[in-house]
């Protein structure tokens, strides 16, 4: 008998899952087994690429999720509400879920993870992070015996693409947007992508599943790429590193409960990094861990059908279950996040971390100014890398110079304090950029 599918939502991804499993010709046999039963729609009416039975579709999700005939429900909305209690209602229902819905999982993985585990069933996550890249049951199984010290990754395709052209071409922020926009990488309301949430969204996710307890989203620092110049991707470049929107979650000591440092932010990556060659709309995640070493996955982070593969992999994995033991639920193991709460995580207070950083300072023009930095950052105890002047651009208000310097590693409560008494020193006319360095 076929394994009936309830979709919730039938946009690009939703569609995309849906050509899969009316197209199973070629592909693992399992495919072949599934069948949609309901998909919930907006608009009855919309012309739709695909020729679906319009008795699939219906405008109620509950529908879906009440169905005898629907097996597996498979969330591709998005947003928090109703997808939020439509999964918790396919939960009590008995009902496996599979979502690619990184915001509800990064707020609200604690709550849908005891809700399945109480109900016995499985919440499979893996196109909520990084579209077709495999990397949540890696993490998850493959990588289960290791230590996790670091999972850094490039995990937006949007400001891939954007920092990607910016560092080409020399091009301004706001018009290789523009172009993104037009393109469709971008959404006409962009915030989410250069403002770095969805990134945090997907660090949260990552973080729990390496460190094994759940992370509090709202507590994850986060800076996008919305700010940030041309001339700062540029003068990164001639210093030998790109600029990359860099999303981390690393280990900061021992202890119940485990600090961590988890944060989002542009970054400097010097060119021979293994994430400084992941370009345009891919994405790529770094884990770091003990006894493996490094490991990297990379591939296509977004779209229809790298979102899509995700979600049918997980569909295929239940169905898997539920042929090899008969159980109408899947099998009573961990859901959602393995071995998930089986410690307590905590985000550690970020002025006691340490980060290397640039500093790109309008001054004027001047002898004696450098010596004068140089002395600020001494007097903190921060050890300067390097320090180059270059020339005010053309056409800028009173000329003057531009002051880059990278640092070594430094605590950022003594690399604050640097920078406060450097922005009192009368020659330094402002701040005008701060990025992490790796």
């Amino acid at each position: 008998m076929a394994i009936g599918v309830g979709l919730l939502g039938l946009g690009t991804v939703g569609a995309g899952v849906a050509a899969i499993l009316m197209g199973p010709e070629g592909r693992h046999p399992l495919v072949g087994e599934l069948a949609l039963r309901r998909i919930a729609v907006r608009d009855l009416e919309r012309p739709r690429p695909l020729e679906l039975d319009p008795q699939l579709l219906t405008t109620s999700p509950e529908a879906v999720i009440d169905d005898p005939a629907v097996a597996i429900v498979v969330e591709v909305m998005g947003g928090l509400e109703p997808a939020r209690s439509l999964i918790l209602r396919a939960i009590a229902a008995g009902k496996p879920v599979v979502t690619a819905n990184k915001a509800v999982i990064a707020r609200y993985g604690e709550e849908i993870a005891a809700a399945a585990a109480e109900r016995g069933v499985y919440v499979l996550i893996e196109a909520a992070v990084g579209g077709g890249i495999p990397i949540i049951e890696p993490l998850k199984q493959s990588l289960g015996g290791n230590r996790i010290q670091r999972v850094s990754g490039i995990i937006n395709g949007t400001t891939n693409y954007i920092l990607s052209r910016m560092a080409d071409e020399g091009a301004a922020y706001g018009d290789v947007l523009a172009d993104a926009q037009r393109l469709g990488y971008a959404e006409a309301d962009p915030a989410a992508d250069v403002q770095g949430g969805d990134a945090a969204d997907k660090i949260a996710i990552l973080a729990g599943l390496a460190y094994g307890g759940p992370v509090a989203r709202e507590a994850i620092a986060t800076e996008g790429i919305d700010r940030l110049q041309a001339r700062d991707v540029a003068y990164a470049a001639q210093l030998g590193y790109v600029v990359k929107l860099l999303a981390v979650a690393q280990r900061e000591g021992e202890g119940e409960p485990l600090p961590l440092d988890v944060r989002v932010h542009p970054t400097l990556l010097p060119k021979h990094h293994p994430l400084a060659g992941v370009h345009g709309v891919n994405n790529a995640i770094l884990v770091e861990g003990d006894p493996v070493g490094r490991v990297m996955f990379y591939g296509p982070g977004a779209g229809a059908g790298p979102t899509a593969s995700a979600v049918v992999a997980d569909i295929l994995n239940i169905a898997g279950i539920r042929r090899a033991t008969g159980s109408e639920a899947g099998a009573r193991l961990d859901p959602l996040l393995a071995a998930s709460s089986w410690r307590r995580c905590e985000l550690v207070d970020g002025s006691g971390t340490s980060h290397r950083n640039y500093v790109r300072l309008q001054t004027r023009d001047e002898a004696g100014v450098i010596g004068r930095i140089g002395t600020c950052f001494g007097e903190a105890g921060v050890s300067i890398q390097s320090i180059v002047q270059f020339e005010a651009r053309e056409g800028e208000a009173g000329g003057g110079a531009e002051i880059v310097v990278i640092t070594h590693e430094v605590r950022e409560s003594a690399f604050r304090s640097a920078l406060a008494a450097i922005e009192a020193l009368e020659e330094v006319r402002t701040v005008a950029a701060c990025l992490r360095t790796l």
